[in-house]
């Protein structure tokens, strides 16, 4: 087994990782004063092989194909201000090897006035094209490189040829119904093993096609379907670079575009239904749709039953809709002819997460039994994968900004998750910002250092997942410090906006107060303005949907929450031994009668101990009183009282905790009469100052869902102080809440 160093460093130290990709950029020269306006120009190129069979990559294993069945292009525009040009590509390709879109670049430097590192070349991602990188079982397609490389540089040459005077826009629309968490948390007892024979596997895509085995999704997603739009000063349409975070389609043949492809297709008949361009001879509008971050992200909605809309669409229809949806944003747009046009690279090193002696000789074993044959299991594939990356050992990343105008775009060289772009995005320092993944290589997953804990297919070392824990945030702070730098802006805070609920809290007046809205740990904010900020156990998702985002939030901000995985939100208070309360929002992910105790909510003991003097709270199981609230004083599980009330599994619930002196009193749901009402036969122990959200201080049964806005207080409160902290607005009409 892989040691748990190699795996998962303890404290990934931020302001190191800010500095060391501050040291790999560049420093931009600028000279906006003599910059004028905007010109743009686009072309589209035909990049269907031309000899047959190709191989396919983007399965576990090998398989090759003898026609097309639509033609797959390269699509580019050019975008000049007079003083910067620079280029943006987007290609029918699952993904390119950094080194052929290297020597693409430096071959497109030759015929036109554009620079190698002012060139951005991005995938569509779509897994039915000849096969560009070699990935998992399937080799590159060598014989179609060339091609490849020529095409790249005829359609960077052809939008250079083709610039004239333009304006530039932004549009954006919530496209939430066709994009969803693929990648959801397993249950604690339905681990699944990895190709390596340990049972690491917490999370993995589309687990959550089996309710009776998760407890929730891993992370948020980005449902933004956002364009740039460039039109000729008599408002001819010359491009639009559209960016969506969707997977790819699926389940239909190669060669094929994908919903990519469609999509293109469909905005140019719906923006300039004349294909070959107007009666003056202009250019043909060319649409692109560029792969936003989906490496946990596909159309299949499983928060909803078998019967939701995208379980078996066909692609036309699917990408209609997206088309419809992207119609309606492209027709608010607005334009402005003004610049600046602005980019900037960075080229960072980076290590392989290689395998240790007893992996790599296990790997070694599997491939001399295989022999030249090609990997036909997942055993044989990730084994070759071991030998590779030992081989190997390190690589290179390229990181990407651009600006033009008052519009941003980052790039990411990896599959990356949809957080990582809200983290881009959120703190971009302007907020028209886009982030295209795949761009300028293809260094696969990139998972939140926090995701390797949970395991699963996108964790696995190989080169489609090979990079260090480190990756994720090494790449989102150099993306970050490159916006600022090419917008001479700061990067924006993101903080939760404070709605009715979040005032209801404030005017109760907490001495610690916990939104948990970070996008990683280990620390959480305490917003009681106390500075007692919390920490955050490693095995947490972040980013998820809380409760009420209407009441918790204004201006239509999501109230964001953390699912916990087994680990726990942790705090040192001093408080009175006999008068305290806590006030949280908890959502339980385990079916009632899972386990023994379906999940403790709240602790107050000594670490990794279990006294009688404790205060404990969770939702029963089936040693107890399965589905209700359960209070236990003490280390005697027998002792547990249970609530009346059955808490359904997937709905958001307020509980505050009340202890004054030895009575405890515990309210659910905003009503003045007590679900338990109890007194204790001895009150806490003075000196026990440490609590535990989401999980028990001897971490038996931690809790397995979400929790959202924790509040502690130094008193004991009233019913009528723990009545005004309940939200009594509806949650959104949905199986389960996202």
């Amino acid at each position: 087994m892989t040691p748990a160093s190699d795996v998962f460093p303890k404290h990934v130290c931020l302001s190191v990782i800010r500095l060391l990709a501050i040291m790999a950029i560049p420093q931009l020269a600028l000279a906006d004063e003599t910059a004028g306006p905007l010109k743009a120009g686009a072309a589209k190129v035909d990049i269907t092989p031309t000899s047959y069979p190709v191989l396919v990559n983007g399965g576990m294993t090998s398989r090759s194909v003898d026609k097309a069945i639509t033609p797959l292009y390269a699509r580019a525009v050019v975008v000049d201000d007079g003083v910067q040009r620079i280029a943006m590509v987007v290609v029918d390709s699952c993904m390119i090897g950094r080194e052929v879109l290297d020597d693409a670049k430096h071959l497109a430097a030759t015929r036109t006035k554009i620079q190698p590192d002012h060139i951005l070349i991005s995938a569509t991602h779509t897994h039915t094209a000849p096969s560009s990188m070699a990935c998992l079982g399937t080799e590159v397609q060598d014989d179609y490189l060339p091609l490849l490389r020529e095409k790249l540089a005829e359609v960077i040459a052809t939008a250079e040829s083709n610039l004239e005077p333009a304006k530039a826009g932004w549009g954006i629309i919530n496209a939430a119904e066709y994009t969803a968490l693929r990648r959801w948390i397993i249950r604690p007892d339905k681990m699944g093993t990895d190709p390596f024979g340990n049972p690491t596997v917490r999370a993995n895509m589309h687990a959550g096609a089996n309710w009776d085995n998760v407890t929730g999704e891993s992370g948020p997603e980005d449902p933004d379907l956002s364009m740039i739009s460039f039109q000729a000063f008599d408002g001819r349409p010359i491009a639009l670079i559209a960016n969506f975070s969707m997977h790819y389609f699926s389940g239909v043949p190669p060669l094929h575009s994908d919903y990519f492809g469609i999509f293109c297709e469909g905005m140019e008949q719906k923006i300039s239904p004349d294909i070959k361009g107007h009666a003056d001879n202009h250019p043909e509008f060319v649409a692109i749709l560029s792969h936003g971050c989906s490496g946990d992200i596909w159309r299949r909605d499983y928060t909803n039953p078998n019967n939701s809309k995208w379980v078996s669409p066909t692609i036309e229809d699917y990408t209609s809709g997206l088309i419809a949806l992207a119609n309606t944003a492209y027709g608010s747009i607005k334009y402005s002819a003004a610049g600046p046009v602005r980019m900037a690279e960075a080229r960072i090193p980076m290590k392989y997460r290689v395998p240790d002696k007893q992996r790599l000789e296990w790997a070694h074993k599997v491939v001399n039994e295989l022999g030249d044959a090609p990997p036909k299991t997942t055993e044989q594939v990730y084994a070759r994968e071991q030998i590779i990356l030992h081989e190997r050992q390190s690589t290179e990343v390229v990181v990407q900004a651009i600006q033009i105008g008052e519009i941003a775009i980052a790039s990411t060289p990896n599959e990356t998750y949809a957080l990582t772009g809200l983290k881009m995005k959120l703190q971009s320092p302007v907020p028209n910002t886009m982030v295209i993944e795949l761009a300028n290589g293809g260094d696969g997953y990139i998972p939140p250092p926090e995701q390797h804990l949970l395991g699963g297919y996108n964790t696995w070392a190989a080169r489609s997942a090979g990079l260090e824990v480190a990756a994720e945030p090494r790449i989102t702070a150099t993306a970050l410090q490159l916006l600022e730098q090419v917008t001479q802006k700061p990067r924006r805070t993101y903080a939760a906006t404070d709605g009715v609920a979040a005032t209801a809290i404030q005017k109760q007046r907490p001495i610690a107060w916990w939104r948990l809205e970070e996008f990683s740990g280990p620390h959480a904010m305490d917003h009681s303005g106390h500075g007692r900020h919390a920490v955050l156990e490693p095995a947490i998702a972040y980013f998820l949907q809380g409760p009420h985002s209407d009441s918790f939030c204004t201006n239509n901000n999501i109230n964001r929450c953390i699912h916990l995985v087994g680990n726990r939100l942790r705090s040192q208070l001093s408080l009175p031994r006999e008068t305290y309360s806590v006030s949280m929002w908890f959502w339980n992910g385990m079916p009632a009668d899972a386990r023994a105790t379906s999940g403790w909510l709240f602790s107050r003991d000594y670490d990794h101990g279990l006294t009688q003097h404790g205060d404990h709270v969770g939702i029963g199981g089936s040693a107890t009183f399965p589905g209700t609230v359960v209070f236990q004083h003490g280390s005697q599980a027998g002792s547990a009282i249970h609530g009346r009330t059955q808490i359904p599994r997937w709905t958001w619930h307020h509980l505050v905790f009340v202890r004054d002196g030895r009575e405890v009193r515990i309210y659910l749901d905003g009503n003045p009469d007590t679900e338990i009402r109890t007194e204790t036969d001895s009150a806490l122990s003075p000196d026990i100052t440490q609590f535990f959200f989401g999980g028990r201080s001897d971490n038996d049964s931690n809790w397995e869902g979400r929790i959202d806005e924790v509040a502690m207080f130094d008193r004991a409160l009233s019913a009528q102080e723990a009545v005004a902290l309940f939200v009594s607005s509806p949650e959104p009409k949905a199986t389960m809440a996202r």
